[in-house]
């Protein structure tokens, strides 16, 4: 893919640690010839800042655009910080969620509605946010891209993770029919588990992972976020300028399965 995204511009959120998905992703746009910017907030700049220096291109000073996901009317304000950088974006990454300790763990019934609210704005409605106040700077055929865990089944201790992601893929195909006029894709890659920083905030995500090493069709490898990487690659490319309102499963083939085994 080396060179085929030359001249492309590419927004990347959600970069963490160097084992994200999203540090991935950035990774191979840029390889591929692709400009990328990263967002961040808060007390995970640091964080970001860390993982981005070990980038093919590290970003420079000041290049770590703020993005807080949970405030209202964020996505404009990053579309004038994406201005203030490039005169137009080729795509975007979604790829940030959030679930306090009371809403993930098995206390579905106990969590407070809060909790899952805040669950919804930062993991699904933040998507809206993101593709609305960007789309009106991206050309056609423009890309926004998100992940997701299969927010069809109920899964052990996932809770209210599990029922903002499936707002979040109710989200991207509503995105998908009011931005696709404009030319502007809107797509998921649900993908299997991968042991990044986000997982390790999930209790029993051990238990849950091991699933999928032993009955993924494929196999599955949880420290390996390259194949959901090339995937998001994918679709933020236009060899995938027919699809839109779309999930791309990256899971080994396990989604596939009525019982890991079977």
């Amino acid at each position: 893919m080396t060179g085929a995204l030359a001249g492309r511009r590419f927004l990347v959120t959600g970069v963490a640690t160097k084992d994200s998905i999203a540090w991935a992703v950035a990774a191979r746009l840029q390889e591929a010839g692709a400009e990328v910017a990263l967002t961040s907030f808060g007390r995970v700049a640091r964080l970001t800042a860390r993982a981005a220096a070990r980038l093919p291109v590290p970003p420079g000073e000041g290049e770590i655009l703020e993005w807080d996901a949970s405030a209202a009317g964020a996505g404009e304000a990053l579309r004038k910080q994406v201005a203030e950088r490039w005169d137009a974006l080729d795509g975007v990454l979604h790829a940030v969620a959030f679930a306090a300790p009371e809403a993930v763990g098995g206390g579905f019934l106990s969590a407070p509605a809060a909790s899952a609210e805040a669950a919804f704005r930062v993991s699904a409605f933040s998507l809206k946010d993101l593709a609305a106040g960007l789309a009106p700077f991206m050309p056609a055929g423009g890309s926004v891209v998100g992940l997701t865990f299969d927010g069809t089944r109920a899964w052990p201790l996932y809770d209210w993770m599990g029922v903002a992601k499936a707002a979040l893929e109710a989200t991207a195909r509503y995105c998908a029919r009011d931005l696709g006029p404009r030319g502007v894709r809107v797509n998921l890659v649900a993908a299997g588990p991968l042991a990044t920083l986000a997982a390790g905030g999930i209790p029993g995500f051990g238990e849950l992972a091991a699933r999928w090493e032993e009955g993924a069709p494929l196999g599955w490898d949880t420290n390996d976020p390259g194949p959901v990487a090339d995937a998001v690659c994918f679709l933020l490319s236009d060899a995938a300028r027919g699809i839109t309102g779309g999930i791309l499963h990256v899971d080994g083939g396990f989604h596939a399965l009525g019982a890991p085994g079977a």
